[in-house]
């Protein structure tokens, strides 16, 4: 870069003006396709991700995390090539300090305007070219990030469908759980009433017998139960992890 400077400034005077056009227009090119490259890499990125948050439980959150980190990274580009014009100004040798350059690239890139630095006379034809990659890119953000917004609301539509299938997936593992509590408890109650209608008229020993095989029998029913339960809520969490844009609909749905 430094004998590019000193190639730049042995041009003679009245050909600087062309040569920062063109030296502008090969840097701007360069931004442009960078950008370009960049915002695919983005944008491909959260697709990715998206489909992995359609998988599954659905995440809110999670989305609204995504959407946040594309707009941070879409920012973030932006940022780096106002960089990489302020270096390569500093590295020609247009400009001395990497601050001064740095602030001078910002002001020219938004076309803010404003600002204390200038480039010489002879090389001030690059400030409108780096404002010309400004609007390019700027352009390019704009219609992906309208893109961005539209995606990242059929995401969330998405997945509050996909909450309310959760909740109907939780609410019938709560009425399943509760109905294998109420037949667990029927036949303890079933149990008892048939022990006490056994011990009738028995002897103490007899009664000691029957008292001991009730025990036993009421210990399967809650074993069962437990196994039940938990089979119930396994099934519940395997369904809940299926959810996702070829989950059918809930049996309350198909049955309305």
């Amino acid at each position: 870069m430094f004998g590019l400077a000193d190639l730049l400034h042995r041009i003679p005077d009245e050909f600087k003006p062309m040569a920062s056009l063109g030296v502008g227009a090969v840097i701007l090119v360069g931004l442009v396709l960078f950008h370009g490259a960049g915002l695919h890499r983005v944008l491909v990125w959260r697709k990715r991700w998206e489909r992995r948050l359609t998988l599954g439980r659905p995440h809110l959150a999670a989305a609204g995390m995504l959407f946040a980190w594309a707009v941070f990274l879409m920012l973030t580009l932006h940022i780096l090539e106002i960089i990489i014009w302020a270096v390569i100004l500093n590295h020609l040798d247009l400009i001395h300090l990497v601050q001064d350059s740095i602030y001078f690239c910002a002001n020219a890139y938004t076309t803010l305007g404003y600002g204390t630095v200038a480039l010489d006379e002879k090389w001030r034809n690059i400030s409108p070219i780096i404002a010309i990659s400004g609007l390019f890119t700027f352009a390019w953000t704009t219609s992906s990030l309208v893109d961005l917004v539209r995606a990242h609301s059929r995401l969330i539509e998405q997945l509050e469908d996909e909450r309310v299938q959760e909740l109907e997936l939780r609410a019938a593992l709560r009425k399943d759980e509760w109905d294998a509590r109420t037949r667990e408890k029927e036949s303890e109650r079933a149990e008892r009433a048939q022990t006490r209608e056994k011990v009738t008229g028995t002897s103490f020993m007899e009664r000691r017998k029957v008292r001991k095989e009730e025990k036993q029998a009421v210990e399967k029913l809650r074993v069962a139960e437990k196994a039940e339960l938990e089979a119930l809520r396994r099934k519940e969490c395997e369904d809940e992890e299926k959810l996702g844009p070829g989950m059918p609909p809930p049996d309350s749905e198909i049955k309305k």
